[in-house]
């Protein structure tokens, strides 16, 4: 399927969004979105997943209709099974949907996973997310989809998928790499909107904090410049991770923990130890968003 010029998506976007009061599940109308690359692998989410799990997992078992939408998952099937592995522990009956806008990645998931007992879902759809027997979902993962779109896109698609979300229900926007060792990405309410950052890195042969900018998501990656928030916060950390070199003498784990706990008195940190040793750092989203 070719790719939908941003106009369209824009347009197709607008549309949804102003209909979403009414229009839910199948009957929802056409997909909204256009066929992404569809690269992916096994495990190369899991450090959203990981963080979903252990950071959100109120919203999951609060919810009266468990259900977690995997948007975009992909040529493969894998990581909607890896989302659900990790949501399992959390909530056992979580029902988990891969939404695709490529019929075949649906098919072709379909029949993979037909003789699995157990196995997650997959149908047809896009940013509207329409899923099958209708639903809201309490949580649902964009990855590695808005940064093949424009920037001019990002807040109409924001809105809409905040509108088919669940009360209390929450959006991951995000991008990693190939192997899913430098991460980030934005959470947003359903009410509230955008309301934090994470970055997500693996440790061992990390550079600096920076390194993670080219993954940064479709709403901030050219952001990244000075007078820009995102940008402050960078360059901050790498001066902080230049300052924390002598705590290097115990691992790179203890070095970023000191750098998080250095840029925690500089910026609105959301997060704590517990998670920096995991290579994690959360910060309110008010002092990244655009400027």
């Amino acid at each position: 399927m070719p790719r939908q010029s941003a106009s369209r998506v824009r347009a197709d976007a607008s549309r949804a969004t102003r209909s979403a009061g009414s229009a839910r599940g199948a009957g929802a109308g056409a997909a909204v979105g256009a066929v992404t690359r569809g690269t992916t692998g096994p495990d190369r989410l899991r450090r959203v997943e990981r963080w979903l799990a252990q950071t959100q997992g109120r919203r999951l078992r609060d919810a009266a209709d468990p259900l977690v939408v995997d948007l975009g998952y992909g040529a493969s099937p894998v990581t909607v099974t890896d989302l659900q592995r990790w949501l399992r522990r959390v909530r056992p009956d979580v029902r988990v949907v891969g939404l695709e806008i490529s019929r075949e990645r649906v098919e072709a998931a379909r029949s993979a996973l037909r003789e699995v007992p157990g196995a997650p879902e997959f149908a047809l759809g896009g940013f509207e997310l329409a899923v099958p027997g209708g639903g809201s979902p309490v949580l649902v993962r964009a990855f590695n989809v808005l940064r093949q779109y424009e920037t001019g896109e990002v807040a109409a698609t924001w809105e809409l998928l905040r509108s088919r979300l669940a009360p209390g229900g929450l959006v991951v926007d995000g991008t990693c790499d190939e192997l899913g060792r430098r991460a980030s990405w934005i959470a947003l309410e359903r009410e509230r909107g955008p309301v934090s950052l994470t970055l997500s890195v693996r440790l061992a042969g990390l550079p600096a904090p920076s390194a993670v900018a080219e993954r940064l998501p479709k709403a901030l990656i050219h952001r990244n410049v000075p007078g820009e928030g995102v940008h402050e916060l960078l360059r901050a950390a790498d001066a902080a991770w230049a300052r924390a070199a002598p705590a290097g003498t115990f691992g790179a784990r203890q070095r970023w923990i000191a750098t998080c706990r250095e840029l925690a008195r500089g910026f609105p940190v959301l997060d704590a130890p517990s998670r920096w040793r995991l290579g994690e750092l959360t910060v309110a989203w008010d002092c990244v968003a655009p400027r």
